[in-house]
């Protein structure tokens, strides 16, 4: 992802749009060598020296985009009359962003796919352990559920960002050649007023670009409408990302699942400092270099404002988790950005959607790929303790437990009213016990100590196993996750991935 949004993949790319123009017009009759096409072939990839070349003339010129055109020409000296014929900026700017929208979402896809089928196996394997954690709603025990069917929340609502960015990839289409204001008036002039040519100029690059089809209404720019549909699927999807870390984060403080911890990591407030914010440093100079060609500051200059922040990252079994929760914070507040530049494009363009996009789009992609990368080392290793979450069902599961035994006990015949007064009474000295004392819940040992419950005695065994309060959650995780259900449908397009598919590493 970082290649795809570095400077040497953009205007490599810019130098493949002037080809495949020129080659088009070519093929339409243009006086256009062989030599300039043949010249313009071999120097494609713009190297570092030419690099140097393009600054010199973007000084000159404040125009980057120019600056470019000289460049090539310079060494493509059949073509330097040729390159852009026609063309305005956003010919080359726009179409390429349009290339690296499409690229990027076909790279995260595959990945998130993997993501779901790991998950997809946790939560068959878990399908039938009950738990109580998961069973929380306005964070108070109400009823357990399985592990598996946890994990069959976090599935589903990955799946709709699944299918979100598939719309999305779908649904992106080529600027093409569409002149300055998006009338073709400049292709119209250079054929002769010749409204077929013009229009087979257009079908041509967009075909050479991989595209089937392009917008047929463009001002100078594709709408920016685009942008906004993009941002909003992988805002959604930070979302996500920051909701399944927010539930590990919590499973993770009640110490019953952990995130996977690596043979010599460190955890504690021992963590070395410095290796963090190396990291945190190249990443923030490879963006600001990619996008913005400015120097960022090290951000280690400015320790005193993020050093409390890190207690976050000081628990061994979650800090992963609490970074996919920062990550996905951050993308989930990009679709603004993207909104607001598109309300603020004036008539047929505005300039001030051009140096916030070069930011706001790479570091969305680059925070989801972030995420998926993230969310894949999470799910392939997560580790759960059966014995503490049975230790935790036990401390609750008594008085989830009286509407079953209150039944019972109207099964052999006593009235509901006296015996949901007996339960009553004795759940509220086993709260006792509990809230003012320390102890355990002791109502069950209550009940079968008094001479009332005793036509049910022999069944507080079965009345209290645990696997007759999760209802129909593991059919519901086998419908949902099994062979034929809906998730594996939805990844069926993805099988070449999920074979090929192995854990992330994480380096920090």
């Amino acid at each position: 992802m970082l290649e795809l949004f570095s400077a040497r993949m953009r205007v490599s790319t810019w130098r493949q749009l002037w080809l495949y123009l020129a080659e088009a017009e070519k093929e339409l009759g243009l006086d256009i060598s062989e030599t300039a096409i043949t010249e313009m072939k071999d120097r494609v990839r713009i190297t570092d020296k030419e690099f140097e070349h393009a600054a010199v003339e973007e000084q000159k010129r404040r125009h980057d985009v120019m600056a470019h055109v000289h460049a090539y020409g310079a060494v493509a000296p059949a073509a330097a009359g040729i390159i852009h014929w026609g063309a305005t900026s956003c010919y080359v700017t726009d179409n390429a962003d349009l290339i690296f929208l499409r690229k990027g979402l076909q790279m995260l896809l595959p990945k998130l796919a993997v993501v779901i089928q790991q998950l997809s196996n946790f939560a068959q394997t878990y399908k039938y352990l009950p738990c109580l954690d998961q069973g929380y709603t306005h964070g108070q025990p109400a009823q357990l559920t399985t592990m598996g069917k946890r994990a069959c929340l976090w599935i589903q609502d990955l799946l709709m960002d699944l299918k979100n960015l598939e719309f999305a990839e779908s649904n992106i289409r080529f600027r093409g050649v569409k002149g300055t204001t998006g009338t073709q008036a400049s292709f119209l002039a250079i054929f002769n007023d010749d409204h077929a040519k013009v229009e087979e100029l257009d079908e041509i690059v967009t075909r050479k670009a991989g595209f089937d089809s392009a917008y047929i209404i463009t001002s100078q720019t594709y709408s920016r409408k685009v942008d906004v549909d993009i941002a909003h699927a992988l805002s959604s999807f930070g979302a996500t990302c920051q909701r399944i870390g927010g539930d590990i984060r919590h499973l993770a403080m009640f110490k019953e699942l952990e995130e996977p911890f690596e043979k010599d990591q460190i955890g504690s407030s021992a963590m070395v400092f410095p290796s963090f914010f190396s990291d945190f440093d190249l990443a923030l100079e490879a963006m600001a270099k990619v996008f913005t060609g400015i120097q960022a500051k090290p951000v280690s200059a400015h320790l005193c404002y993020v050093l409390p922040s890190l207690d976050s990252l000081r628990n061994e079994s979650r800090m992963r988790s609490e970074r996919l929760c920062s990550l996905g914070r951050h993308l989930a507040d990009q679709s603004k950005q993207a909104s607001d530049t598109f309300a603020a494009q004036w008539l047929e363009r505005s300039l001030d959607d051009s140096a916030i996009r070069r930011m706001y789009i790479p570091e969305m992609y680059l925070d989801a790929d972030a995420l998926t990368i993230l969310l894949n080392n999470i799910s392939s290793g997560l580790v759960v303790y059966p014995a503490v979450i049975q230790r935790r069902i036990n401390d609750e599961l008594p008085f989830m437990a009286t509407e079953n035994i209150i039944f019972a006990m109207v099964a052999k015949g006593s009235s509901r009213q006296e015996a949901h007064e007996h339960v009553r009474v004795l759940s509220h000295q086993a709260a006792d016990v509990v809230k003012q004392h320390g102890g355990t819940n002791d109502l069950i040992q209550r009940i079968q100590n008094d001479f009332f419950f005793s036509p049910i005695h022999g069944e507080l065994e079965r009345l209290m196993d645990p696997k007759t309060f999760i209802g129909r959650a593991p059919q519901q995780v086998e419908k949902f996750t099994g062979a034929g259900g809906e998730v594996s449908r939805a990844l069926e397009k993805y099988a070449a991935s999920l074979t090929n598919g192995h854990r992330a590493e994480l380096h920090v």
